[in-house]
């Protein structure tokens, strides 16, 4: 199977991860694709809000069965050109017959050139956590939640949010910050699923991300203070040397295989 992965950030995004001793987003979302694939893949990683030319030579949109979309710093109501580029692009994929999994920044971009609305979210920044998700009727029912339970907690970090959604989406799952959870929709020739969380993230990668924007996450009140969010951070980094220490808040991001499953259900759709 041939994936293409749509990195949505700019240079200095990516740069700021690596100058950390950090992965980029769109290389953790390459190694979860391929460890939850069942079948051999072949991923495509292009980097649209980087490069004008960001299709590789010899390649085109035709030769990908499948299409991913990282998350990113970008808001897309700025409409900056390395925003607009990326809402052209998911015009174009919508033309084909592709199944296309968008996560946070994936989500609000594919919303956007279906027809829908994004927004700073009034709820404010939701970070780390994404406490309480609780799947809809129609998400119990959908395939993306295959073996998911009703309710979860899922790693996260946005801003923004989906204000108005495509015609005939359907919402799958909501919590107190974030109405749109979690969603689906056909547009076209395409089939989207699509979620605000990040279900690619996992605890090691979430522990230098609290390390690199620490005084973000005190500012908005996301942890009471410095220590709260030294224990936290502590937590992720030793995620496999903990036992039965930690509380059930945790029980779902620290299982990789419960905390990715969307992906893994969506790359099972496409075998």
């Amino acid at each position: 199977m041939n994936i293409l992965l749509v990195d949505g950030n700019e240079k200095e995004a990516s740069d700021r991860y690596k100058r950390l001793g950090m992965e980029t987003q769109y290389e953790v979302y390459e190694k979860v694709l391929k460890k939850n694939s069942k079948s051999d893949i072949n991923i495509t990683t292009i980097h649209p809000a980087i490069h004008d030319e960001y299709l590789p030579l010899g390649v085109n949109l035709d030769d990908f069965e499948a299409i991913a979309w990282t998350g990113s710093l970008l808001n897309i109501y700025d409409q900056t050109k390395p925003i607009i580029k990326q809402i052209e692009l998911a015009k174009e994929l919508f033309k084909r017959k592709n199944k296309i999994f968008g996560s946070c920044w994936g989500l609000q971009v594919l919303v956007t050139a279906a027809g829908g609305k994004v927004r700073n979210n009034p709820n404010g920044l939701e970070a780390i956590l994404a406490r309480n998700i609780k799947l809809s009727d129609d998400g119990i029912h959908h395939e993306m939640y295959k073996n998911k339970q009703k309710s979860f907690n899922a790693f996260c970090w946005h801003y923004d949010e989906a204000e108005t959604l495509p015609k005939d989406s359907l919402i799958l799952a909501s919590n107190e910050k974030s109405k749109f959870q979690s969603i689906s929709f056909n547009f076209n020739q395409s089939t989207i699923w699509a979620v605000q969380y990040h279900p690619e993230f996992n605890p090691k990668w979430m522990a230098g991300l609290i390390e690199q924007r620490k005084e973000i996450l005190l500012e908005h009140n996301i942890y009471k203070n410095l220590s709260d969010l030294e224990k936290e951070k502590k937590l992720f980094e030793n995620q496999n040397s903990l036992g039965s220490q930690t509380t059930s808040l945790y029980d779902d991001v620290l299982n990789e295989k419960i905390h990715s499953l969307e992906i893994t259900n969506w790359l099972k759709l496409n075998n």
